[in-house]
């Protein structure tokens, strides 16, 4: 595939115009792959494309942790009390799978244009060894938008020129994705990220809780198994828990289980019951009254027009 025509990046540091061409390039490189809407694949597993020509209600969804880079349009995501702007010249530091609430700002001339790189932590861990940590000037969050810096933006357009070159791709691409993780752990909530494969820190510690009750939605809970599993007394774990999450251990559970309901339902892959059982509920009806108190439509409404 041929590159689209090269823009020259400043070498300055930032500024509204160096912010400007940065976010200029990389919808020029994003729009020739973003073939529909949506989360779309690459060559790179680790990437995804996100394009939506068009507004989207704020409504309730999990991201895995990764990184997500705002080419243009806007996105608003609500945390419990927390209101998280990341549109065009923004990135989302998203180090933990917290479920919280999503609207996205677009229409057909001015799409959504966008990246989504998942962080693996193996990776992650192998940057943090290598990499002195930085002046961290606010506390780590697990959910926050960073303003898109020159050395940041220039990392991400040169992943995106690994996307329309095969041969760039397989030689560079997962060293492409290490620079922009780099860069993230030098940026201000680099700190988010540096301590999620500390064993001993409590917000590695909750991140790994985080983790086990992502894969193990579906089991009964035990807030007293899984702070043990991770060397916490049960009331210092449900503190850090609370303060990091905004969510108590079971709430977070129940948000896991109806989003994960919400993708069987939408897949038509189990009827409402089957759904139900299959995400943790032993009675259908509760399932179906906490469903549409989240999402504001029954299962059954959900399933139906899902219909092809």
């Amino acid at each position: 595939m041929t590159l689209p025509p090269e823009t020259v990046l400043p070498d300055a540091p930032g500024s509204d115009a160096d912010s400007s061409t940065l976010e200029a390039h990389m919808r020029r490189l994003i729009q020739p792959l973003a073939t529909q809407d949506g989360f779309l694949p690459t060559a790179l597993p680790e990437v995804q494309l996100m394009a939506l020509h068009g507004s989207h209600p704020r409504t309730p969804l999990v991201y895995e942790p990764g990184l997500i880079i705002i080419a243009q349009g806007e996105k608003i995501g609500y945390l419990e009390e927390r209101t998280i702007h990341y549109g065009a010249g923004h990135y989302l530091v998203q180090a933990m799978p917290l479920p919280f609430e999503c609207e996205t700002r677009a229409d057909a001339e001015h799409p959504l244009l966008g990246i989504n790189i998942r962080i693996e932590l193996a990776t992650l861990s192998e940057l943090v060894r290598v990499t002195p940590a930085g002046l961290q000037h606010s506390p780590p969050e697990p959910m926050a938008a960073v303003i898109l810096g020159r050395r940041m933006g220039h990392s991400v357009v040169h992943l995106l020129e690994c996307l329309h070159d095969e041969v760039m791709c397989r030689a560079l691409g997962q060293q492409r994705v290490r620079e922009v993780l780099f860069e993230a752990l030098r940026g201000p909530q680099g700190e988010s990220l540096r301590q999620l494969p500390q064993q001993q820190s409590q917000y590695g510690r909750i991140g790994r809780a985080l983790a086990q009750l992502q894969s193990d939605y579906a089991a009964p809970l035990s807030v007293e198994a899984l702070a043990e599993d991770v060397s916490m007394s049960p009331s210092s774990f449900y503190h850090h828990f609370r303060r990091l999450t905004r969510l108590s251990p079971l709430q977070y559970q129940k948000r896991i289980r109806l989003l994960r309901a919400r993708g069987m339902l939408s897949a038509r892959t189990h009827s409402v019951s089957a759904t139900a059982s299959a995400v943790g509920y032993q009675s259908a009806s509760q399932f179906s009254r906490e469903y549409k108190r989240y999402f504001g439509c029954s299962p059954a409404d959900e399933r139906r027009r899902r219909q092809p």
